[in-house]
């Protein structure tokens, strides 16, 4: 009996097609965009156009994406949903940062600069050998991408921008040092997240800093209404002398931890619970008032905690001048704390990379991946919300009586 496999190339090579990859380029994205469509009446519940009830949700247009493959690359529109989200199956979100991780490793080895750790990794990963020819491909290949995303033109308005650092062990002139990686992240008018840039440097200073948001303006960032942020110096001086009109917020988390830092153990529990509720009023004047009675009830028992509180009125509630559905999200880096945490998932992996480039290349792949995922989800806030942030107009409401607490005793 006849080979499948034989059979489809004699038939191939009868239609003079064997070799022609217009005709696979084109035959494969014919069947995957057949696939993506079963999916998603998989998900939907219903095919397009049928009114049925055992509908789950709707369509909600398509998602442009390259899909690279042996016969080049290939344009995808993947389908998106009102609720929920859905990836095709056929493609691999997470290639680019598995590549930047095995080169950094192969890199390491044929540098020189090996350690039993990277040593069981080339194991755990089947190498047996490595060629320093194949790895410099795979690292230009690699930073094609990276360097294509990273400096991709910022289109449209971002309202909201979040702003951190994490710092990465890097083997610089036969030394171990610690250097920053800052990440911005922001939100579009349409409320999608999206990474919108990254770098390294010696340290958090103010004209690092101040160079890397200065480049994001360079590449098209306008229209920034709010930035968050941890209440690091020189990170707050460059955005008021880059993101001009732009406001501050500073993250209620890290300020959590500092003004906790300054009271004793037992009454740490306590004194979170009485801030919470400054964060939890329905608008800021009520906020300020609740704020000022807890400064009120901590001074005589924590007065160095109290002083901390009052001093950071302005910068704390600057959120609740925004949209009420909103505020959980911009009150804090949480967005980019979490980005963060998936980062260094992957950099610890390696602990201390071989050169600068090499940093760049894993995190700027993971970011990279991380944008593409946030592309297909659905959108971090509605687009009727976004719009009242661009277009704001004064709501008439009633009063609403504020929620006060105990003073502390």
């Amino acid at each position: 009996m006849t080979e499948p496999t034989i059979a489809l190339q004699e038939y191939l090579r009868k239609m003079g097609i064997d070799g022609d990859k217009d005709f696979l380029r084109e035959s494969i994205q014919v069947m995957s965009e057949m696939l993506m469509e079963l999916e998603v009446q998989q998900k939907t519940g219903a095919t397009r156009h049928e009114r049925t009830p055992l509908r789950k949700t709707q369509r909600n247009g398509y998602r442009e994406r390259i899909w690279e493959t042996r016969v080049g690359e290939i344009p995808l529109l993947i389908p998106k949903l009102r609720k929920g989200s859905y990836f095709p199956s056929l493609l691999e979100p997470r290639r680019h940062s598995e590549k930047a991780l095995l080169a950094v490793v192969q890199q390491a080895y044929v540098e020189g600069v090996s350690t039993r750790k990277v040593d069981s990794l080339l194991q755990a990963m089947g190498l047996t050998g490595i060629d320093k020819s194949k790895v410099s491909r795979i690292c230009k290949a690699l930073d094609e991408i990276v360097e294509g995303f990273r400096n991709r033109p910022l289109e449209g308005e971002y309202p909201y921008v979040w702003l951190d650092a994490l710092y990465i062990k890097v083997r610089q002139n036969h030394r171990i040092v610690n250097q920053a990686m800052v990440v911005a992240i922001g939100v579009n008018a349409e409320g999608e997240r999206e990474v919108l840039g990254f770098a390294l440097g010696a340290s958090e200073t103010e004209p690092f800093w101040r160079e890397f948001l200065r480049s994001l303006g360079q590449r098209g960032l306008k229209g920034v209404q709010l930035v968050i942020s941890d209440a690091h110096e020189g990170l707050k001086a460059a955005i008021a002398q880059v993101l001009h009109g732009a406001s501050w917020q500073r993250c209620r988390v890290h300020f959590m931890r500092n003004i906790l830092s300054q009271v004793p153990q037992k009454d740490k529990q306590l004194v979170a619970a009485s801030i919470r509720v400054i964060f939890d009023q329905s608008d800021r004047k009520s906020a300020c008032q609740q704020l000022k009675a807890t400064y009120d009830a901590m001074l005589p028992r924590w007065p160095k905690a109290a002083e901390i509180l009052i001093n950071a009125e302005e910068e704390i509630l600057t959120f609740m001048e925004f949209p009420l559905e909103h505020w959980k999200r911009i009150s804090s880096n949480n967005v980019l704390e979490r980005l963060n945490r998936e980062v260094k998932r992957r950099t610890n992996v390696v602990g201390v990379f071989p050169d600068e480039p090499s940093v760049t290349r894993l995190i700027g792949a993971v970011l990279k991946e991380q944008d593409d995922d946030w592309r297909v989800i659905k959108h971090y806030f509605s687009k009727i919300s976004m719009q009242r942030v661009l277009d704001p107009t004064p709501l008439v409401i009633s009063e609403i009586t504020p929620f006060t607490l105990i003073p502390i005793h």
